[in-house]
């Protein structure tokens, strides 16, 4: 039968992880299949039942479950634990363990196209203290860079993220006023929030007037693929990174730990960016 995959949330019929997935087991050359599991959030322990008959390997978590799953699992990753969500679920020796693959998945993204950019020196703004920004300024922490700023509309919701800080990592709270005077200070500028996102495409959380050429400009949003944010970025002279990098690689993490296959998934990027323009 192969490998028995798959993704629960409400609502997921549009999700590309099926198409992704279905890229990395025949990479990988595994048989498999990876189904979507959609439930309205009252159907979450009924939803694992169906899985545990299926015997299935593992399975990805998006919302409205990603933090209600944990009182569900059998065992769970410190630094899931710690961000207090799942996204990934693996099967082993009778048990369900979760995982969070987010914040990793974003950060090998970002050093696939950019090598050299996460070293002792480099100083990050994140805008946002959402789900999202929490696992990446997790996983920011762990590559040991100099800063990682928050900029948010709610401070006492960016002051919460501290408490994931790596003590040799400088960190401070600052409105997003703050951020657009001191933009020139930051190597890395990454957007976390669902501004910009479709239908509302000509939003842009901050204004990147103080921006440098050298700069690293990143937007996890990937619908448009070229944001507001990443088009301004662009045309300032600054580098950009698209956010469905982001959504490859934190799907290539949940599958090393599904099979323990490490897969190369480079030459994906483009194809799943193809995907998504429709071509």
């Amino acid at each position: 039968m192969g490998y028995q995959l798959g993704l629960i949330g409400h609502p997921i019929s549009h999700s590309l992880s099926p198409w992704i997935h279905q890229q990395f087991l025949d990479l990988a050359e595994l048989d498999g299949e990876y189904k979507l599991y959609e439930g309205s959030p009252d159907r979450l322990p009924q939803l694992l039942e169906e899985l545990k008959a299926k015997k299935i390997n593992g399975f990805n978590v998006t919302v409205p479950y990603k933090q209600v799953i944990v009182d569900y699992l059998d065992e769970i990753d410190p630094d899931a634990e710690l961000l207090g969500a799942v996204n990934t679920v693996v099967y082993s020796n009778g048990k369900w363990k979760g995982y969070s693959t987010d914040g990793e998945g974003y950060v090998r993204s970002l050093i696939e196209t950019f090598p050299n950019l996460l070293t002792n020196q480099t100083s990050v703004l994140l805008l946002g203290a959402g789900g999202a920004a929490r696992g990446i300024y997790r996983a920011l922490n762990g590559q040991g860079v100099a800063k990682v700023d928050i900029a948010n509309r709610s401070k006492d919701k960016a002051e919460q993220l501290l408490s994931l800080r790596i003590d040799e990592v400088d960190s401070n709270v600052i409105s997003y006023q703050q951020a657009e005077e001191q933009l020139a200070e930051y190597d890395l500028i990454i957007q976390t929030t669902s501004v910009g996102m479709k239908p509302n495409v000509e939003e842009q959380v901050i204004q990147l007037d103080n921006i440098r050429q050298d700069a690293v400009v990143s937007d996890i949003v990937y619908q448009p693929i070229m944001t507001q944010f990443l088009r301004d970025a662009s045309m300032r002279g600054a580098n950009i990174h698209h956010g469905h990098a982001m959504l490859l690689y934190q799907g290539e993490l949940a599958f090393e730990k599904w099979t323990n296959k490490k897969l190369d998934v480079t030459h994906l990027v483009q194809k799943l960016e193809n995907k998504l323009r429709g071509e």
